[in-house]
């Protein structure tokens, strides 16, 4: 028997707790296997009331917990677009401290949303979809879309945002005909021209768009899987677009719906699942 580890970063809000919940039932539906939902840090900190009542899961409590039942196979699905630290660096030190308390055993750590160079054209397509509903709903043309996510000191973490920005104004092109207006945004950056790469805060690029043309509205393509401090009601980003609507009247920004709340997104990650499998059963070949 192995146990599923669906992970995420983790948030001090609720609202991120019970969408990693929300996905990995519906992925233990899809795989036929229980898939638990655990954050790496911080979801502790949220009330339990506030979670229907069951405390949420954080990596290293969750492994030793189990490893004191007795398990000894693991398999971890990152909620993670790219390459982050977290993935890199936080779960295997955890790793490694648990295994000198409880001795050797086996976790294996299948790849990220869309990892490089190859990327992931299921997230293009849903990016794509969400945008169009977006659209829709709004009775406009996607013409001006903005890009945005987190932010990352990473470049192979930026990189990911580039490959599908670059992808998504293919796809959305394609299918219009004509030119789109396609730029990226993020919500944090550090200082300093070594971080140019990382791309322009999202306030100071919706600033630009404004000033530029108050009469055409702008897509926020959202690169995020959960609502949190940024994405979701009373984020962040919800924040940045009344205040600028305010300051430019006649100017509309229109964030779409978040990739965790996409069908797709389920098909993405049974698919990272089935990978491990099949590399096991390669691996375990003569």
């Amino acid at each position: 028997m192995r146990d599923i580890l669906l992970i995420d970063t983790g948030s001090k809000r609720a609202e991120a707790t019970l969408s990693l919940r929300r996905i990995a039932s519906s992925l233990a539906e899809r795989l036929g296997e229980t898939v638990h939902p655990v954050s790496l840090l911080h979801s502790d900190g949220i009330p339990p009331s506030a979670l229907d009542d069951r405390p949420a899961d954080t990596f290293e409590p969750f492994l030793r917990r189990r490893l004191t039942n007795g398990a000894r196979r693991f398999l971890i699905l990152p909620l993670f677009f790219g390459p982050s630290r977290a993935i890199r660096d936080f779960v295997p030190d955890r790793i490694a401290a648990l295994q000198k308390d409880f001795g050797p055993f086996e976790v294996r750590i299948a790849r990220g949303l869309c990892p490089l160079p190859e990327g992931e054209p299921d997230l293009v397509e849903i990016l794509a979809e969400q945008i169009y509903r977006t659209a829709s709903e709004q009775g406009i043309a996607p013409r001006r879309i903005l890009l945005v996510d987190h932010g990352s000191p990473i470049p192979a973490v930026t990189e990911v945002r580039r490959w599908l920005a670059r992808r998504l104004a293919e796809r959305l092109a394609d299918d219009s005909g004509t030119r789109v207006e396609l730029g990226e945004a993020v919500m944090e950056r550090r200082a300093g021209a070594e971080y140019d790469f990382n791309g322009e805060l999202l306030d100071a690029r919706l600033r630009a768009l404004a000033a530029e043309d108050a009469s055409t509205p702008v897509i926020l393509s959202m690169l995020f899987l959960s609502p949190g401090r940024h994405a979701g009601p009373g984020g962040d980003i919800a924040e940045i677009c009344a205040s600028i609507e305010q300051a430019f009247p006649g100017f509309r920004v229109h964030p779409s719906a978040l990739v965790g709340s996409h069908v797709r997104l389920l098909d993405i990650l049974a698919a990272r699942a089935a990978e491990m499998v099949s590399a096991s059963g390669a691996a375990s070949r003569p």
